[in-house]
């Protein structure tokens, strides 16, 4: 009898760690997503990308959470968070009413969270000796009327928020075709720019403050011109102290935006960023944070240096 009971003690011990290691080799024992772990997937606007990065790298170092980033233009961030490829994306502007209705529909409230202020900048190649440029010649320009002083605009992507923003400024629906050169990405634009006297690179200010491998090196042969303002007088580079005081005209704010409708790593990842240690990263990158984070200032007296 004992040797019967035994017996049914361990084919139930068997059965069980079977079953745990089945439901653990299909996935269905994956651990549960919340604000500090997990995995999840941010879409982000290639023009921020070093910014992100970098947030992802300090979070992911302090979290047990891993954080896969796509970054693509404008246009197709917004076309994959829309169709729900992602429910986190990271944007130079935040949602529109016609995004924001379609989230509505679905009984989505977006949290969208600001995180910084980035702006455009225009480059242009060192043999130019010019250092400045009038925001009103650029518009000009982008309306497809000629200007002495530019001999191109050269873009990262048609579908990117720099084309986006300046077409939106121009008043204009679509670029001219005229003057206007576009490749793929940032990197291409300070390359070209770098290679070629004349043409003004069109970019997001991030990538000139943290600029990737492939062109740490070209950074040396452009110029970051400083802008003037249409009906106002004066020029100023995109530096945080201009952006921190307004005067520079091409600022434009980031945003999380999470549309997860739950306590995931959208939460989690937003509140890092907009916290003292992602807001320190935001100053540290050459952007404008949100809040300038506090420092700790430590007054040293002589009792104190006895003390120790």
């Amino acid at each position: 009898m004992r040797n019967f009971v035994k017996l049914q003690y361990v084919s139930i011990l068997f059965i069980t760690v079977l079953f745990i290691s089945c439901k653990q080799s299909d996935g269905t024992t994956k651990e549960k997503e919340t604000i500090l772990k997990g995995s999840a997937t941010i879409l982000v606007d290639e023009s921020i990308k070093p910014l992100i990065e970098d947030q992802i790298a300090v979070f992911q170092s302090d979290y047990k959470a891993k954080i896969s980033l796509e970054a693509k233009s404008e246009k197709e961030v917004l076309r994959s968070f829309l169709n729900d490829t992602s429910q986190i994306a990271i944007l130079p502007r935040t949602l529109n009413a016609e995004e924001l209705k379609h989230f509505k529909i679905l009984k989505i409230k977006p949290k969208i969270t600001k995180i910084g202020t980035d702006a455009i900048a225009f480059i242009s190649n060192k043999k130019s000796n010019d250092t400045l440029i009038a925001l009103e010649d650029v518009i000009h320009f982008m309306q497809g009327k000629d200007q002495k002083s530019i001999k191109g605009l050269v873009f990262d992507n048609l579908n990117s928020s720099t084309v986006r923003y300046m077409t939106e400024l121009a008043g204009i629906k679509e670029v001219p075709k005229k003057g206007i050169y576009s490749f793929k990405v940032n990197e291409d634009v300070v390359k070209f720019v770098s290679e070629n006297d004349g043409m003004i690179g069109v970019v997001g200010l991030n990538w000139l403050y943290q600029p990737s491998a492939e062109i740490k090196n070209l950074i040396k042969d452009v110029h970051v011109l400083s802008v003037k303002a249409v009906d106002k007088n004066g020029f100023f580079a995109p530096t945080q102290n201009n952006l921190a005081e307004g005067a520079y005209p091409l600022a434009r704010d980031l945003f999380i935006i999470n549309c997860q409708g739950y306590n995931g790593l959208g939460m989690g990842f937003a509140s890092f960023v907009a916290g003292e240690v992602g807001q320190r990263i935001v100053l540290k990158s050459g952007l404008l944070p949100v809040r300038v984070p506090g420092r700790k200032v430590v007054f040293k007296t002589k009792q104190t240096e006895k003390s120790k």
